[in-house]
């Protein structure tokens, strides 16, 4: 099936859809954090944080759309490598999500909301909100409103780690989860997520329409985006 690269598509993962059995979603999540480890995902992450953390030695780190914590869990244990005494949430719509994320963390005291991102209650601002692989979830409409919600409740600023649309990326993820996954949704929506992520000029585009300047856009390997913003002294000039 030929796949226009130049657009996002607009269907719908099966993750998106209601009612999936919670060994599903284990076994999805489980393969994910294969997946972010293997294909640096977690690296990414880690770059935000530590392109806002700065010297900070107690920080609040709030995830939306956390799926299994995967995230969340490298940015714990990186903090604590560096002496950093971190405090995470993660936010998920999906019960099943959050259930998996709170069975299978280790790390110490953590946070863990079931609610839209939008109608979470935050006990208290964080310092630092981020995303990994949820934004593609959402229309273009939707990701204004995004990141509007993102900048007014971040402290110290937010990030965004995400897909590049690429042919070479659709047809390796396709072909790796093919022989590798074990997880319908895996080999399912892993392809479709890269269909639905962005190109360099899609994100220009929107985060001009939500009126934001101060940025820093970085393509990564493998095939994802950085963006992050960073809202107290200094510009992204001098991120590293």
């Amino acid at each position: 099936m030929a796949h226009d690269f130049s657009v996002r598509s607009g269907r719908k993962e099966l993750l998106d859809l209601p009612h999936i059995p919670f060994a599903d979603i284990r076994r999805n999540m489980s393969e994910l954090e294969v997946i972010n480890s293997t294909l640096g995902g977690h690296a990414i992450s880690i770059r935000g944080f530590r392109m806002l953390a700065g010297n900070r030695k107690k920080i609040r780190i709030t995830e939306i759309g956390c799926g299994g914590g995967d995230n969340l869990k490298a940015l714990m244990r990186y903090s604590r490598r560096l002496g950093i005494e971190a405090s995470v949430t993660g936010i998920d719509s999906n019960a099943e999500c959050i259930r998996a994320a709170r069975e299978g963390w280790k790390e110490g005291d953590a946070r863990w909301i079931h609610a839209d991102y939008r109608k979470a209650e935050l006990e208290e601002q964080p310092d630092i909100l981020f995303s990994s692989l949820f934004c593609h979830h959402f229309t273009d409409e939707e990701l204004v409103d995004m990141l509007h919600w993102m900048d007014a409740h971040s402290g110290l600023g937010w990030f965004i780690n995400d897909l590049h649309r690429h042919p070479m990326a659709y047809h390796s993820i396709r072909l790796l989860t093919r022989c590798f996954s074990r997880s319908y949704l895996v080999k399912h929506d892993a392809p479709l997520s890269v269909l639905r992520g962005f190109q360099r000029q899609e994100w220009l585009r929107l985060l001009g329409q939500a009126g934001l300047e101060d940025y820093m856009l970085r393509w990564q390997w493998a095939f994802r985006w950085l963006l992050v913003r960073k809202k107290q002294e200094g510009t992204t000039d001098q991120y590293v």
